[in-house]
């Protein structure tokens, strides 16, 4: 007996727990859901990859102006063939078989300044024919202990030059825009998060609406069977009950379509149903429009975009006016060398080695082709010349209305507030002279009934859009103005 006891007790228990975890309910408020879609939603992830990309593309770009160290080899070098050769000045093809081998270690710098690249080498060269006697070849090593080579073009297009002024800018812009990207997030998970607060709202004013129109309609019945009411009146609270009930559906339907929308995008996959706390104790601050355009200008992206784009044209005239044009190319190479039947003979007293040569290219007739790709590089530029005016004049407009339209969110949140406390106060006079019969009249009823379900709606909307519109503002400028300072991240976490 005690057994059966203790097994239906367990039961009990179990299922109680069961039941609690079913109905467990999460709770979060709009910085909860900021906070997590920053951190697990798609568009945080790829915003995450999208900056790391662009850091590692500008750590290999630092790399490769770095001097580079390189050993090259060929180890061996088997060749049987048939060659030509002289002998006594006569011509006749003989069969060859040699082995060489050749090893090099070289440090190589580029010159951003001037475009050119200079470079140390030492090298080993050995080389053996078996069809020829030791005796005969007897110098079969050529060392090269120490040489330096310059390679410097004269009036080419310096693409070095142009990548020290662009390159470190597409780094600037892509750190302000993972900054914007993360902003947009926060603008992104307060639409979904005032989403579902509304569809929880309607869910709340659906019930309310059904209970008040059921107890209207039953008090209906008795004063129409009293005939102190016309069946018209009647058949308005009948339909209108009917409809709250649907609309209760219609409700639930929309409350779990806008919290599947919300998990989706927090990546959040249990089934536990979330209930958001409307935003309380707003702080409202007012931003000088003329301050807020110049923390755009000089932190957002947008600024460094145009900037970028101007630098990017200028590139390509200055590309367009030196390829295809005069050309000079100094190729100078000075170090030691030496020939020798052993290794440690070949580093022995090495001699001199020098070697200069300029070379050029003159067009003597292009029949217009370089004059064209200047001219077409010049208005491509011009172009950018104008869309940047155009942008920038744009962004700043957009900054300044932004913010003008922020300062007006306290004005128009209060005046929500104070429609709501006013629609309710109206709503609940109407119904208790209904209900007291001082009035007959259904649409009066109806009518309030609908004012304060369409102003508790405005506030909530009204609500949002001071959030949204502080996030959009906070994106442009990538400022905090409720702590005064700029918007930043940690580089580490992308190392």
């Amino acid at each position: 007996m005690k057994k059966a006891m203790l097994l239906a007790f367990s039961i009990l228990v179990g299922n109680c727990f069961i039941s609690y975890a079913q109905d467990k309910t999460r709770y979060y408020s709009l910085e909860d859901i900021i906070g997590i879609s920053q951190d697990q939603s798609p568009d945080a992830l790829i915003a995450r990859q999208t900056f790391r990309s662009s850091y590692w593309d500008f750590r290999s770009y630092q790399a490769s102006n770095l001097p580079a160290l390189t050993f090259t080899s060929t180890l061996p070098n088997i060749n049987q063939s048939v060659t030509s050769q002289s002998i006594n000045g006569v011509q006749s093809y003989a069969s060859y078989q040699g082995i060489s081998a050749r090893a090099n270690l070289g440090l190589t710098q580029k010159i951003g300044i001037t475009g050119g690249t200079v470079s140390i080498n030492s090298s080993l060269d050995a080389q053996h024919n078996a069809n020829q006697p030791d005796s005969i070849l007897s110098t079969p090593f050529l060392s090269n202990p120490i040489n330096i080579v310059l390679n410097q073009p004269l009036f080419t297009y310096n693409a070095y030059r142009w990548d020290r002024k662009i390159k470190p800018l597409k780094y600037s812009i892509a750190r302000k825009k993972y900054l914007e990207d993360i902003e947009q997030i926060s603008i992104t998970a307060t639409n979904y998060f005032f989403a579902l607060l509304q569809a929880q709202v309607e869910k709340k004013i659906s019930i309310t609406n059904l209970s008040n129109y059921d107890t209207l309609y039953r008090i209906a019945k008795g004063r129409y069977q009293l005939g102190k009411i016309a069946e018209n009146d009647l058949l308005q609270l009948e339909l209108s009950y009917l409809k709250a009930q649907a609309q209760v559906e219609n409700a639930d339907l929309a409350l779990d379509n806008a919290q599947f929308r919300l998990k989706s995008y927090l990546r959040i996959q249990d089934t536990l149903r979330i209930v958001l706390l409307p935003p309380a104790n707003v702080k409202f601050f007012k931003i000088n429009p003329t301050e807020a355009v110049a923390l755009a200008i000089e932190n957002s992206s947008n600024a460094l975009d145009f900037k970028k784009r101007l630098l990017e044209g200028a590139s390509a005239v200055n590309q367009a006016k030196t390829e295809g044009r005069f050309d000079a190319n100094i190729y100078a190479v000075i170090g030691l060398n030496k020939t020798a039947s052993t290794i440690p003979e070949a580093y022995k007293n090495p001699g001199d080695e020098r070697q200069v040569s300029l070379g050029l290219t003159i067009p003597i007739v292009d029949w217009g082709v370089a004059r064209g790709r200047i001219n077409v590089a010049q208005s491509q530029m011009e172009i950018i010349k104008n869309g940047v005016e155009q942008d920038s004049i744009d962004f700043q407009q957009n900054v300044y209305l932004k913010v003008i339209q922020f300062n007006m969110q306290q004005n128009q949140l209060m005046i929500a507030a104070k429609s709501d406390t006013v629609a309710r106060k109206s709503y609940e006079v109407t119904k208790g002279r209904y209900l007291i019969g001082k009035i007959n009249s259904i649409l009066d009823l109806n009518n309030a009934q609908i004012e304060t379900d369409n102003s508790q709606k405005n506030y909530y909307y009204a609500l949002q859009t001071f959030w949204r519109s502080y996030y959009e503002i906070r994106k442009m400028t990538l400022y905090d103005f409720t702590k005064d300072k700029p918007i930043e991240f940690d580089l580490k976490n992308f190392k």
